[in-house]
């Protein structure tokens, strides 16, 4: 069976987009599924993230390459015939260069960090998706537990055309201490509550997938 693809898209900077990306990667991994990375993004995080993981573990575990946009459908193909996932991560920017990856994902991931901003950031994604008929799922990420903007965030994502993933991500340091040194934070020393949040995430995924 074909492996599928998962893009992770949206137009604001600093979403949180590589992070939820890796961290897929590292459940899928530990479930022992066989990933593949690709990074459309010219400011290359994903990449420094996965060269970080190879100088730190040796074997990073998963493959990984690159692409300009409209390389994404020939180097998909490829991946697709090895890989049960391919994860790509994408510009932050909306325009004709987003549509090759939306056209080949079999899942479209929103990151929105707990902000009106970044809602409202959506909006492009959501219009090409709907534009290539694929579906589009919004994770709240960085999410504060218990603030009146959290909850104003959560509603205002429920009422757009998307669905929005019952799992939220909470805005907790260890995402960015073990992307830093190229780990999930399925691989972190100590076990924490995010372990649970990206495992209830990659659970979700692995469902809108089926």
């Amino acid at each position: 069976m074909a492996g599928k693809v998962i893009a992770v898209a949206q137009q604001k900077g600093g979403s949180g987009k590589t992070t939820i990306a890796v961290n897929l990667a590292v459940a899928f991994l530990q479930q022992g599924a066989k990933v593949s990375l690709l990074d459309t993004d010219p400011q290359g995080s994903l990449g420094r993230w996965f060269m970080a993981r190879r100088e730190r573990l040796g074997d990073p575990g998963m493959e990984f390459s690159t692409s300009s946009a409209w390389g994404v459908g020939y180097e998909c193909e490829k991946l697709r015939r090895d890989a049960d996932f391919i994860i790509v991560d994408t510009p932050p920017k909306v325009d004709a260069d987003l549509r090759p990856t939306l056209r080949e994902a079999d899942l479209i991931l929103i990151p929105v960090a707990s902000s009106h901003v970044d809602l409202w950031a959506t909006e492009g994604v959501l219009d090409l998706a709907r534009r290539e008929r694929k579906r589009t799922t919004v994770v709240l990420n960085r999410a504060k537990a218990g603030t009146r903007l959290g909850e104003e965030v959560a509603e205002a994502a429920a009422a757009l055309e998307a669905e929005l993933a019952e799992t939220r991500l909470a805005n907790r340091i260890v995402y960015a201490e073990t992307l830093g040194v190229g780990l999930g934070v399925l691989e972190a020393p100590r076990r924490g509550p995010a372990d649970d949040e990206i495992r209830r995430l990659a659970a979700e995924v692995q469902a809108l997938l089926a």
